[in-house]
């Protein structure tokens, strides 16, 4: 696939996201093999949601990566561009509050949240740098954030199979199961130029978050960063 099909429109990637909402979680759960359950638990227990916080949950898609947050008591905000997978979602939990949003261009106040997550979805987002930015804004003093996302498994030869595996099968095997194997090209695409868990890492620092630190999940094929919004500027 050409590179240039990275330069996808905003709308473009939520119209696609819009194609596949349906089938989405069912298809992650295959091509992973199960290993999305293990990544998503991991993601819950570094948020560490308390009863009574307010936590925005970004490119939540369907809300299935919100539910943990609700069942521990707290104020969980589901958020993504994609109407579709918004759609989706609410038919499943009319009780939570979709809400459809830019993660470039958060429609929330300043300071509203002590906690935000996103998984797999920062990639998908056209200026990872303005993104981080807004979740700042919207992060209390103190507030976490937590980035679960696919990067650069640590292992040079499960690298070379991780890569064949991403470029040639992914798209395959997601296109029999949802009849959209060019979506699944891309996303597969966007996965292989996603900057490594170093690079991201620096980046988060350059926005301003403190203390970032990661941990690489099934060997780097998945890494999970963790953040915080400083309580002053001097840290």
């Amino acid at each position: 696939m050409p590179r240039a099909d990275l330069d996808k429109k905003p709308t473009d990637v939520a119209a696609m996201f819009d194609g596949i909402a349906r089938r989405y979680d069912l298809t992650n759960d295959i091509i992973s093999l199960g290993q999305d359950r293990r990544w998503r638990r991991a993601t819950v227990d570094a948020v560490n949601a308390q009863p009574g916080e307010r936590i925005l949950d970004l490119a939540a898609g369907t809300g299935t990566s919100s539910l943990p947050f609700d069942a521990a008591g707290a104020r969980v905000i589901p958020c993504d561009f994609s109407t579709g997978m918004l759609a989706v979602g609410r038919s499943r939990r009319p009780d939570l509050p979709f809400i459809a949003g830019d993660a470039m261009k958060l429609p929330f106040a300043d300071e509203s949240f002590d906690a935000a997550t996103i998984s797999f979805g920062l990639r998908n987002v056209a200026d990872t740098h303005a993104a981080l930015a807004e979740i700042l804004r919207v992060l209390r003093p103190g507030g976490r954030l937590v980035v679960c996302e696919f990067s650069t498994p640590t292992w040079g030869p499960m690298r070379t199979v991780y890569s064949e595996y991403l470029m040639k099968a992914l798209p395959r095997v997601a296109g029999a199961i949802t009849s959209d194997s060019g979506s699944y090209s891309y996303l597969a695409e966007s996965i292989a130029h996603w900057p490594d868990q170093e690079t991201l890492g620096a980046l988060m620092l350059r926005v301003g978050y403190r203390p970032v630190r990661y941990r690489n999940l099934s060997g780097g094929i998945v890494a999970l960063h963790h953040a915080a919004k400083p309580h002053s500027e001097r840290q």
